[in-house]
């Protein structure tokens, strides 16, 4: 592709999860870009309509394609854009270690990122209000942009807990995020990246709540700077235009890890998700499949749900949690991310796929390699649907 030099148009929120790694990554690649907030008018009449509902990041591209989704968007940007290597790793075995932290990342991280972000409000509420502008409508008064807010917030304080995070809770979520921070400062004190010397699919999957909630909103932000200062300059790494080089950190080897040689630190990382999300992951697979027989005619490019735009969720269901029970809805985006893993190790070898077994059992995730629903889920029209 012949690289133009009309900017691409990024709609966006400062404050989104799904939109930081977007920018990041085209930061980190030199790309020209323009990022404009979702609130703009021609957001809503031109980009939604095609979209087919109202959800960011959406990339719009100098010949006019639309693509939607963080993660899409990363995809096609590897493809076409990339100016400091692949995103994703050469070796085929890294690649699919690199899938289960996307996931992980991805996912697995939204139960504390929703919880320091709305269950803080004397530190991080006015930044809040500022920052959710981004996607509020222009409005006259004060009293209706307080009005548009208090409405938005208290859409996301309901998601919060759906995600698990409910009062009863939230002083073990606080507990296994602090452990995942020191696990992720450890292993980042170390190496530059999460799985070397250059951000792959891993980082960016972790990206997204440890920046644009973890890393930024105030109270989670002191906490981080306070207990986990290699993860902050990590995610200021991942922010740096043109790339960043850390005397400290970078060799002059710029390669990724060898899989027969992962250091201790990244192993501690695949086990803190045995404990921290595979119970969870599992027990949203065995709901869907359980969704699925019960509602054999779904037709193919459809959800069985109805539309309500957003994220489409199957319903809630229980599982094991750090030694109790925790309740989480069930959304399909999650089985379109690990559908990423397990195709990726299809495409192993059976050398290769031994080697990458022995790994994650290492780790205790073994199991995740395997776990499918029993309707794969893909993305059509910019719609999460089962095939």
């Amino acid at each position: 592709m012949t690289r133009s030099t009309k900017p691409y148009t990024l709609y966006s929120m400062r404050a989104s999860l799904f939109s930081a790694k977007v920018r990041a990554w085209l930061r980190y690649n030199n790309v020209n870009f323009v990022e404009r907030t979702a609130g703009q008018k021609e957001f809503t009449s031109e980009i939604v309509p095609k979209v087919g509902r109202w959800i960011i990041p959406v990339l719009v591209a100098p010949n006019g394609e639309l693509i939607q989704d963080g993660t899409d968007i990363l995809d096609w940007l590897d493809s076409n854009e990339k100016n400091n290597g692949s995103i994703f790793p050469e070796n085929p075995i890294l690649k699919t270690i690199a899938h289960a932290f996307e996931i992980f990342g991805g996912e697995g991280l939204l139960r504390p990122a929703m919880h320091y972000r709305w269950s803080f409000d004397e530190q991080n509420l006015d930044f809040l209000k500022v920052s959710f502008a981004d996607v509020l409508p222009k409005l006259k008064s004060k009293q209706e942009q307080e009005a548009a807010f208090t409405y938005a917030s208290a859409r996301m304080r309901k998601a919060a807990q759906h995600f698990g995070a409910k009062p009863e809770k939230l002083a073990e979520i606080e507990a296994a995020y602090l452990e995942f921070l020191a696990l992720l400062d450890a292993h980042l004190s170390q190496y530059p990246f999460v799985l070397g010397n250059r951000p792959t699919i891993a980082d960016y999957g972790f990206f997204g709540s440890m920046y644009a909630h973890l890393g930024r909103d105030p109270y989670p932000l002191g906490l981080m700077q306070r207990k986990a200062p290699n993860v902050f300059q990590w995610l200021e790494r991942m922010n740096a235009p043109h790339g960043y080089e850390n005397h400290l950190l970078t060799s002059a080897d710029a390669g990724l890890f060898d899989p027969e040689q992962l250091p201790e630190s990244l192993l501690a990382l695949m086990k803190y998700i045995a404990v921290e999300y595979l119970p969870e992951i599992s027990a949203h697979v065995e709901y869907a499949n359980q969704f699925l027989a019960a509602n054999p005619d779904i037709e193919s490019g459809t959800t069985g749900m109805p539309n309500k735009g957003g994220q489409v969720s199957l319903g809630f269901c229980e599982f094991d949690w750090r030694g109790g029970r925790m309740s989480s809805t069930v959304m399909i985006y999650r089985f379109y991310l690990l559908k990423r893993l397990t195709d990726q190790f299809d495409r192993l070898t059976s050398e290769e796929k031994q080697q990458t077994e022995d790994i994650f059992a290492q780790a205790d995730i073994q199991s995740m390699l395997r776990l499918k629903t029993q309707r794969a889920v893909i993305r059509q029209n910019c719609q999460e649907v089962w095939e």
